[in-house]
This record gives C-alpha cells, sequence and structure tokens, in this order.
C-alpha cells in the first residue's frame, strides 16, 4: 500500500516547515466563498466531484455562520492561519478554542454545522463526493461516515504540506494537480487509524489558568511540574490533555510564546538581539536564534529587518543584513547556562 507521501506523487517535492507559511500567493487561484461554505455555482454547469474554495474573515467581530453538508458530499476544511473559533451542533461542543494553522477537520454528508468566529481566518476549503473516497479492501468494511464526521487533527504536518502546495501554485495550479491533492488529502483521512484511547482535552477552565500563567512568566524558568500543578493534574494526564486542546506539547507551546513576545521587542524596540533574547526566557542568544528561526523561518535580525520594511516599505535588498555582521552570540558562564536551559526545558 502507498504511503501518504507516495500517494502524493513526485510533484510534492517540498519540505514542510515549521513556520506559518505564507499563502497569500495563492490567494486568487481559488475562488473565495462569500458566505462560509457555500462556494459559488455557476449556472448551466454540473457540479464537479471535487471543488475547492477559499474563505476569509479579517474582522475582529466575532461572527457566527450556520452551514449542512450536502448529502453526497464531505466537508475538509484546512486553517491555513491561527485563529480562534468555536464550532457547535445544537448543545454539542465539538470545538473551542484557539486553532493552529495546518489543522484538519472534516464533516461528514447532510451534518449540520454551526461556527463563531472570534478571530481573524483564512480556510481552503475542499467540497470532495462520497464517490471520490477508496473502496473497501477485501475482508475489511466500507468506511461508515460516523467514522469521519467532526474529525479534528490539530496541526497535521501532512494537510498543511498539502495546503501549501496547492496554495503556492497561485494561478498555475491546475485542475489536475488541484483533484491529485484533493484525493490525496482524502486518502490521508480515509487511511488513518483511530486512537486506542481517546485523550480529553483540557477543560477550558485549566487551559486559561495555564495561559494566564504562561503569559505573566514567560521570561522566567517553567517546568512541566510548574504547569501541571496551575492545571491541577498530574505532569502525565495534564501533558496528554494540553495537547488535545491545543494541538502543542506544552514545550512547544511555551517556546512558541517566548518567540510571540520577542517579535514585539524586535519590532517595536531597539533591544539588542542578546537583550532580547534573555529578556523572553532564552539563556543564550544561540539558543534564541535557532528556535526563532525554526518557528518563524527567518534569523531574529532578518525578522526585525522584514517586519520593519513591511512598516516603513522602503525596498527590502536596502535593508538586508549581511549574515557575517550579525552580533556574535553572548554567552553565560558553561555551569549556570547548563543549569539556566536545564530550568527552562519544559518536558514533553
Amino acid at each position: 500500500m502507498l504511503t501518504d507521501m507516495q500517494a502524493a506523487g513526485a510533484r510534492l517535492t517540498h519540505q514542510p516547515g515549521a513556520r506559518e507559511p505564507d499563502f497569500s500567493q495563492g490567494a486568487r487561484a481559488f475562488p473565495h466563498e462569500r458566505k462560509w461554505r457555500q462556494p459559488e455555482q455557476r449556472a448551466g454547469v454540473a457540479r464537479e466531484d471535487i471543488t475547492i474554495s477559499r474563505f476569509t474573515y479579517a474582522q475582529t467581530a466575532v461572527r457566527r455562520e450556520d452551514a449542512t453538508t450536502p448529502p453526497d458530499r464531505y466537508f475538509f476544511a484546512i486553517a491555513l492561519k491561527s485563529t480562534r473559533l468555536k464550532l457547535t451542533r445544537g448543545s454539542q461542543t465539538i470545538f473551542d478554542g484557539a486553532m493552529p494553522a495546518g489543522t484538519l477537520y472534516v464533516g461528514a454528508p447532510s451534518k449540520p454545522l454551526r461556527v463563531q468566529f472570534l478571530a481573524p481566518c483564512d480556510f481552503l476549503h475542499f467540497h470532495i463526493s462520497a464517490n471520490c473516497f477508496p473502496s473497501p479492501q477485501q475482508g475489511t468494511e466500507p468506511l461508515a461516515p460516523e467514522c469521519l464526521n467532526d474529525l479534528l487533527l490539530l496541526r497535521d504536518p501532512f494537510a498543511e504540506q498539502l495546503a501549501k502546495a496547492l496554495t503556492e501554485q497561485g494561478h498555475s495550479a491546475d485542475r489536475e494537480f488541484a483533484c491529485c491533492i484533493a484525493q490525496t488529502l482524502v486518502m490521508h483521512v480515509a487511511r488513518r487509524e483511530p486512537p486506542r484511547t481517546k485523550v480529553n482535552a483540557l477543560p477550558k477552565w485549566r487551559l486559561r489558568r495555564v495561559e494566564e500563567y504562561v503569559k505573566a512568566r514567560f521570561d522566567h524558568s517553567i517546568s512541566l511540574s510548574d504547569l501541571a500543578g496551575v492545571a491541577g493534574l498530574s505532569r502525565m494526564h495534564f501533558a496528554a490533555q494540553f495537547r488535545a486542546a491545543t494541538g502543542y506539547r506544552p514545550r512547544e507551546y511555551l517556546l512558541q510564546q517566548r518567540i510571540e513576545h520577542a517579535k514585539s521587542l524586535l519590532s517595536n524596540t531597539e533591544t539588542p538581539l542578546v537583550e532580547a533574547a534573555l529578556a523572553v526566557g532564552f539563556c543564550t542568544q544561540a539558543h534564541f536564534s535557532t528556535v526563532f528561526k525554526r518557528l518563524t523561518g527567518d534569523t531574529p535580525a532578518r525578522w526585525r529587518c522584514t517586519s520593519r520594511n513591511a512598516l516603513a516599505s522602503p525596498r527590502l535588498a536596502e535593508c538586508d543584513p549581511v549574515p557575517s555582521r550579525e552580533p556574535v552570540s553572548h554567552v553565560l558562564p558553561a555551569d549556570l547556562r547548563e543549569s539556566c536551559e536545564m530550568r527552562n526545558s519544559v518536558g514533553t
């Protein structure tokens, strides 16, 4: 049986990045939905098995929408940027909170869904005929729609990679290529084995306490035990429930928050890189630069320059930093550095 990567075909040759990707190139490649989950259908044109559309919302005011999946269709959505929303069906809450970029949601045929957008968002939508799903292999039962309904994969790297491959093509994303991506996404979901045990997401009130704790102490040493204690759980249960609720391991979340605060310092102040690193909880500039580039795709110096260019609008070439001119990493004494980095590390 083909693996997910083999099924994607040789045209998917790019590597997934750790940063949140920029999908603006392909913004015009697919029709934008004026109403959520309702792509425009041209009069006199038969509906195709696969329709791809895009839904964006740039306002900060709460927006509510309702939609029902057609009886012969599945609905797939991939978050192209991080957002915050609430999904409900009747009195059932399906999801409520921060949704990271790369999150994949699947809705089964004939299923209603209500959404409250609590922040700006950008989604790529796939409206896929049930006939596109693979036939069951001999000796196996067909895939029931109920098994896929409300499937929510937070930060699915493969789905994010497929979305990136599709949106980066812009106007050159031909129909055949788009269908190949959609069919690969279907195969990725259909072949996914359900988890042996279901982990409940961290309750919102516990999650809020953790978020507030990290926000107030991101520049201090924070351990997994500290976070578990704030949530009132054992380390093992907290780590599992936190990841189910956010898509992040505790350590990943802490690093993400530190980098977000570092971005604010770099874009709004003249703070030297080494001081910015120490101010957000890193023990060395080298470690800070490594994590910053892994999460954003740029070094801190280049990101600062690009951010300021976006505000001032001069040519990027005039401000591009020369790599050799980046400040030399300031390092703490070896014994103190080792102790500090061990305290900064949050176990997974």
